[in-house]
């Protein structure tokens, strides 16, 4: 757990409130992430939950540059699936993986009709 922790308290560029020894929040205006310990985990019933064996759900953030935070975290992010890429729908997107396997995406909109398209979302 601690190193899912330091990984996004990097990636996300704040520190993670840890309410418990086996349990972490990342607060951010848009939404809370939270990382539980297997411990914590099983609370949610037995099997619910199985750590590091997703491969189908993306976390995503929006950033205001994703060439800027791909040299920033370019040093210390092992597993990189795609640099930064524009898309078809109009985002300019970096996917990778955290230490346990999940993949994230930062992207930026760039096209006129993908800033349009989250303008006034936060």
């Amino acid at each position: 757990m601690d190193r899912l922790v330091e990984f996004y308290e990097k990636v996300m560029g704040v520190s993670a409130e840890r309410l418990a020894p086996v349990f972490a929040e990342f607060v951010v205006p848009s939404c809370t992430l939270a990382i539980g310990h297997s411990q914590t985990t099983q609370l949610f019933g037995p099997g619910s939950v199985v750590g590091a064996n997703n491969r189908t759900v993306i976390i995503e953030f929006r950033v205001d540059d994703v060439e800027a935070e791909y040299v920033r975290l370019k040093p210390f992010v092992d597993n990189w699936v795609q640099e930064p890429t524009t898309m078809p729908w109009g985002n300019r997107s970096m996917l990778f993986r955290d230490p346990d396997g999940n993949l994230l995406n930062l992207f930026e909109p760039v096209t006129e009709d993908a800033i349009k398209r989250f303008r006034g979302r936060h």
